[in-house]
């Protein structure tokens, strides 16, 4: 283990600039799309939602400046403390304590707030999976000894993020754990085997229910159903289709006068797609190809198998969940529940992307130099 006091050099500036570039954006985006239902809230204030976004980015900030100056070979000492308190927090989601909204039961009532406890989930399983798989480098090859152990875990915390009908985390679960296995060693044989398992299972699930089934078959064909399975993707559509190459301008989205639902939260993306076209758009796309090579060259240079794996998940958390976003508003994949890192409205999910990338930043302190 490389020792903790070692002298760390000046973080990534590149990850900083792009992570405050995409914070930005998406802090000027969640006040534009959601002022009009702010306003028509009973909050009647256009910027609530900014206002509310700004205190989570600060916090989050702080957050990230913490974690930049911990090292990261602190966390894997906490592990068991980590992993056992949010069993405890996604088990008290289901109870009486547990906020639903719009029939998905996902967040946790803390009095002055709610938070959404799967969604640290995410960090706690990284930073888990990257601990025990870099204990087992010297077996990862066996299946039943190297590879299955840890994925019960996951398979325990993925159940839970499942009950609370919380599809779109699930699968960001399910897609950096196997980037994490692959980049740990495993034999591409046992990748298979775990992917076509996986796969069953999954339809298993999707087809005991009408629900899940018209939900995951929907986006094939919206207009099918355009008054109800198919609406929210159809606006969404129009929304980009609105913006052109140019767009509308800032400000000037039409589809979000109440025409598409969640336009600060899961669908943005769609409303910024409106207001900067393509050009925006691509602009922000090259933000996060740009995060995502720094994050892996970050990864890749620190001195032990343990850094190296915790700066891939987070990395791949990052990536897989843009472009699950991106892919369900596009009409490319099946639509669920899941935020755009950085610029979508949620506290939860943006105090979680900031700690991360705070982590991140530690880890590329400590990599080797060209």
């Amino acid at each position: 283990m490389e020792d903790i006091q070692t002298r760390a050099k000046q973080p990534d500036f590149l990850i900083l600039l792009l992570t405050f570039i995409l914070l930005g954006v998406g802090l000027v985006m969640v006040y534009s799309s959601s002022q009009i239902i702010a306003y028509l809230s009973e909050y009647k204030d256009p910027a609530h939602f900014f206002k509310r976004q700004l205190v989570w980015a600060i916090g989050g900030l702080i957050g990230m400046v913490i974690a930049m100056n911990i090292h990261y070979d602190v966390y894997r000492r906490y592990v068991p403390i980590m992993l056992g308190g949010l069993f405890i927090l996604m088990v008290l989601v289901l109870t009486d304590l547990g906020v639903s909204r719009n029939g998905a039961q996902r967040w946790l009532n803390l009095g002055f707030t709610n938070i959404q406890p799967s969604e640290f989930v995410k960090i706690g399983l990284i930073i888990y999976l990257a601990s025990i798989y870099s204990k087992k480098q010297s077996y990862i090859t066996n299946f039943k000894r190297g590879l299955i152990p840890p994925l019960i875990v996951v398979a325990i915390f993925f159940m839970l993020i499942l009950l609370q009908r919380d599809l779109g985390t699930g699968m960001s679960v399910l897609f950096f754990t196997m980037v994490m296995i692959f980049c740990s060693g495993a034999q591409f044989r046992h990748m298979f085997g775990l992917g076509a398992l996986t796969s069953v299972l999954f339809t298993v699930f999707v087809l005991t229910s009408d629900y899940r089934v018209k939900r995951v078959t929907s986006y094939q064909n919206p207009w099918e159903d355009a008054q109800n399975t198919g609406y929210q993707l159809i606006q969404s559509l129009i929304a980009i289709g609105n913006g052109g190459f140019t767009g509308r301008g800032f400000g000037n989205s039409i589809q979000k006068y109440l025409y598409l639902p969640e336009a600060q939260t899961d669908f943005i993306f769609a409303i910024t797609a409106e207001e900067l076209g393509l050009v925006g758009v691509s602009f922000i796309l090259v933000c996060y190809a740009l995060l995502i090579v720094r994050g892996i060259r970050a990864a890749v240079r620190v001195p032990n198998t343990f850094g190296t794996l915790l700066g891939i998940g987070i990395v791949s958390m990052i990536g897989v969940q843009a472009l699950i976003n991106i892919g369900v508003v596009s009409g490319r994949l099946p639509v669920t529940g899941i935020s755009l890192p950085l610029i979508s409205y949620g506290g939860s999910s943006l105090l979680l992307t900031l700690f991360s990338i705070g982590i991140l930043l530690n880890i590329s302190r400590h990599g080797r130099d060209d």
